[in-house]
């Protein structure tokens, strides 16, 4: 089973944070918002709604000009920004509408 995901929006390999990177962020992880699961035929699914003023403290080289959205982020990347999941999830696609909704299967 695929899982389609476009790796042309991902970094070329994982652009982990350094440390003054993830300060910047500790004072939003506590209101990033998890949905409930759900699913269809194929694939279980979340979504999880970071804090919109979040956006502005991630690095810039986690976003696609293009899109003017992060680009779809490697497993060490969400980790990395303080998204915490079980093992398994793949980031796939961002809700282009409101940027700060990232969208998991």
């Amino acid at each position: 089973m695929s899982i389609d995901i476009d790796f042309t929006r991902r970094n070329k390999k994982p652009r982990l944070l350094s440390d003054p990177e993830k300060d910047k962020l500790e004072e939003f992880i506590d209101n990033i918002h998890y949905s409930s699961r759900y699913n269809d035929d194929q694939f279980e699914y979340r979504h999880v709604q970071l804090p919109k003023a979040m956006l502005k403290a991630i690095p810039k080289d986690y976003f696609d000009n293009g899109r003017g959205t992060l680009k779809l982020l490697w497993e060490d990347e969400w980790r990395g920004l303080g998204i915490t999941q079980s093992l398994g999830w793949e980031h796939y696609e961002v809700h282009e509408p409101e940027p700060h909704i990232l969208l998991f299967k």
